[in-house]
């Protein structure tokens, strides 16, 4: 698109018409000066069809070689020309150019700095931009880089905030480059084959650091014409009617093209917008689907500000309406009364200031200032405003969807589980809202749903990548103007066994590995003895295509059993037989060193030994070459965990090596443990009386020849008068030794005395009793000692003599 100054276009124009002359306009004459020399390169000789629109409206369309029409042009036109819409109809070969419709491209005329130089952003906005339906349109946006760092960021929108990088693909492609000598960035939006929902409000927005700019402009999109009529052009400038009023004006009425008023059935109007204050947010989901509410988010903003409370106003008499509604395709009014009627009036779009044209029609009758809006498309759905001074009055504008119907309903369908199943629907329009159920549940598009919705223009399908006997039900797809309903039915193949389960015999701790195959990929189930069995960190269920897998890593006695794998919704089951084995073992971890058991005389030993094997092993005693049966003082009893032996009143002849022999299908182990029968050792030989006192003596002893298989831990010593039977004990910690002097006894009296061996197991009987023995004192001294007589060679003493005292 060429765009020129307002001022010149006001100005040649007026010029124009005056005169009659073909007059340029520095603006023109540079716009004509770059078409011709864009059209001279590569694309010169090409076919153009150039499209003409003056102050906002098309005036022309024909097909001719570019450089004549040009001159054509220019030479009536120039002075008017608001921009240019060229439609390439073929290339020339010498040129790679893409061909847009309404390839757009950039003069601004203003000399200060601009960092935001595009055709969006100019002295005259465009607020329409209009393209055929299946034609190609470009928006260019141009950034001058000489004082930025970095490239800036540019995003394109349509509406209020779908951005469009991620829906960019085969009819919308978003480029960019830069012209390294110039220093300016060039962003465009290429739109490829418009469909109609291509029609709307777009944005575009440019930013860098702290630097924010932004435009909106609107796309509509017409149906394109089977052949372009033949116009007087200049028959577009004839005044109008002489002496009127509005006489000297130019009257394009001419070339406005009929339309045939179509008589549509009235329906009762319905405000969308008091439906939707009065209801409950939760059913406003809803009502956008049934009146085409599509931008749910800017819904609810406008809903927002249509519910703020409207202060008085002293410019506005009457304003308008907080909200209106139109169908797609007709005409809404906007009044407002003005208390001065002196006061200039202003309306905007979006904040756009709106400009008279056949769209937009301006009525001025009394006090009231009227706005019309005639043909509403999509685009016109938007927020007006109209200013009076520093006043401002609002309103929002709705346009409505025709309803959406159903062109092509759905039809019933019978598959296999398994199968890819695809059900379809036509609707009226292309990209339409279109909600699918159930059982009357609504379906969603969601990335881990088992159900993928497909749109293809009109066409809308229900995928489901493999049937499942769940899938079975009445599926519906509703519009805002119709519905419809089919089934679907998902039958069982036959189905067959390819590989049947085994029986397996397994080692305790070796993997359980179970594999069947089936001629249909269907989920099933795992049992074991009748109870089903869900995966965890030791069981792992696995399923491949037709391929189902068990598996224990490590095999338990628990394990063993009748399992079964049962294939979904089909009455057949694969059972097999797991056999878990454990080769015996004897746990002799509760035994002594050397496995020794050791076991008191007189006593019962009842030894049990834990055994584990699988089967229950076959346990065997023995005792040198004898066999120890289940019966007898000396038995074996066994039991499913373990095997006792049994010695009724053990004796020391018990004493020896038991061997135990364990045997079943696995495998064999034995042991050998040792019985050690302890008792009270034997009595003490008798002791020997050394040496005696005058109330004691020293006695002396040998230790019994058995000690009764338990050391020695001491004697006790006890001694009687000869003549009494009542032994008294003399000690009553251990004597540790073989001998010992008992003491305190009586000179002259006669005594015995014996000893007992002491071991772990107890006291031994008494020793036999020694030799009795008196206990006498020392004789004392001679007394009255003196010489009797005296020789040469001899001396004659003398003493009192005492009787001495004789050991009994």
């Amino acid at each position: 698109m060429l765009l020129v100054d307002q001022e010149d276009l006001h100005d040649g124009l007026q010029s124009s018409l005056e005169t009659g002359q073909h007059l340029y306009s520095a603006a023109a004459a540079k716009a004509l000066r770059l078409i011709g020399a864009d059209l001279h390169g590569g694309w010169q000789g090409a076919t153009i069809t150039p499209t003409i629109i003056i102050l906002g409206h098309l005036l022309w369309t024909v097909s001719s070689p570019w450089p004549e029409y040009l001159l054509a042009i220019g030479g009536k036109l120039s002075e008017h020309i608001f921009g240019f819409y060229l439609t390439s109809e073929e290339s020339s070969p010498s040129t790679s150019r893409p061909s847009y419709e309404g390839s757009q491209s950039m003069i601004h005329e203003d000399n200060k700095e601009v960092h935001f130089l595009t055709a969006l952003h100019c002295h005259t906005y465009i607020l329409t931009s209009q393209c055929k339906k299946g034609g190609n349109i470009t928006f260019i946006a141009k950034v001058e880089a000489k004082d930025l760092l970095r490239k800036p960021n540019v995003k394109w929108f349509k509406g209020k905030w779908m951005d469009l990088a991620s829906k960019a693909g085969k009819h919308l492609q978003l480029k960019e480059s830069f012209e390294r000598h110039t220093k300016i960035h060039t962003f465009e939006m290429h739109i490829i084959q418009a469909k109609e929902n291509y029609a709307g409000n777009y944005r575009c927005e440019v930013s860098y650091k702290d630097k924010f700019d932004s435009c909106s402009f609107d796309l509509e999109v017409t149906e394109s014409s089977q052949a372009a009529p033949s116009i007087d052009i200049r028959s577009a400038f004839k005044r109008s009617g002489d002496g009127q009023d509005d006489a000297g004006e130019l009257d394009f009425s001419g070339l406005l093209k009929r339309r045939e008023i179509k008589q549509q059935e009235e329906e009762p109007e319905v405000d969308v917008w008091e439906l939707l204050k009065n209801a409950n947010p939760s059913e406003y989901e809803k009502i956008a689907f049934q009146y085409g509410i599509t931008d749910l988010r800017g819904m609810l903003k406008r809903l927002k500000r249509m519910r703020r409370e409207v202060k008085k106003s002293a410019a506005f008499s009457k304003g308008l309406d907080p909200a209106y509604q139109v169908d797609k395709g007709g005409k809404v009014r906007f009044m407002v009364e003005l208390a001065d009627p002196t006061v200039e009036l202003k309306w905007y779009k979006n904040g756009q200031e709106i400009r008279p044209s056949a769209k937009y029609i301006f009525e001025h009758k009394g006090n009231q200032r009227i706005l019309f809006i005639n043909n509403c498309t999509m685009t016109d759905d938007a927020r007006y405003y109209v200013t009076a001074g520093d006043e401002k009055c609002s309103t929002e504008l709705f346009v409505r969807d025709p309803p959406i119907l159903v062109t092509k309903g759905l039809e019933d369908t019978n598959t296999y589980v398994g199968e890819r199943v695809e059900l379809s629907c036509e609707v009226s329009e292309d990209d339409a809202n279109v909600k699918w159920f159930k059982n009357g549940v609504e379906l969603t598009n969601e990335p881990k749903s088992r159900y993928r919705i497909k749109v293809e223009g009109k066409k809308h399908t229900l995928i489901i990548e493999e049937a499942a006997k769940n899938d079975n039900a009445t599926y519906s797809v509703m519009t805002t103007g119709g519905q419809s309903e089919a089934k679907l039915s998902v039958d069982l193949r036959p189905l067959k066994i390819s590989l049947a389960l085994e029986d397996q015999t397994v080692r305790l701790g070796q993997e359980i590995h179970l594999k069947c195959e089936i001629s249909e990929n269907v989920e099933g189930k795992w049992y074991k003895n009748g109870q089903l069995i869900e995966a965890s960190d030791r069981v792992k269920l696995y399923h491949k295509g037709r391929i189902h897998r068990f598996i224990i890593a490590s095999a338990a006695v628990d394990d063993e059993g009748e399992y079964m794998f049962v294939p979904d919704a089909y009455n057949i089951n694969i059972p097999c037989k797991v056999h878990v084995v454990d080769p015996p073992k004897l746990h002799l971890d509760g035994l002594g060193e050397n496995n020794t058991v050791t076991v008191v005389a007189g006593t019962k030993l009842r030894l049990e030994i834990p055994i584990t094997g699988e089967p229950t092993p076959k346990v065997m005693w023995s005792k040198g070459d004898k066999w120890i049966t289940d019966s007898g003082r000396i038995r074996a009893e066994t039991y499913s965990d373990s095997s006792c032996l049994v010695i009724d009143t053990a004796e020391r002849e018990d004493s020896g090596p038991f061997r135990i022999t364990l045997k079943n299908e696995a495998g064999e182990d034995s042991a050998l443990i040792n019985i050690k029968v302890v008792d009270v050792p034997d009595p003490p030989q008798a002791p020997n009386v050394t040496e005696v006192g005058e109330d004691w003596c020293v006695m002396t002893w040998e230790p019994p020849a058995n000690d009764g298989g338990s050391p020695i831990l001491g004697y006790f010593i006890e001694r009687k008068k000869k003549q009494s039977s009542r032994w008294m004990r003399l000690n009553f910690e251990l004597c540790k030794e073989t001998t010992f002097e008992p003491k305190k006894m009586i000179e002259g009296v006669a005594y015995e005395v014996r000893v007992f061996a002491v071991n772990a197991i107890g006291t031994s009987k008494p020793s036999m009793p020694s030799k009795s023995f008196v206990p006498l004192a020392v004789t004392s001294p001679p007394t009255l000692l003196a010489v009797d007589s005296v020789t040469d060679t001899s001396v004659t003493m003398k003493w009192r003599w005492l009787c001495c005292r004789v050991l009994l």
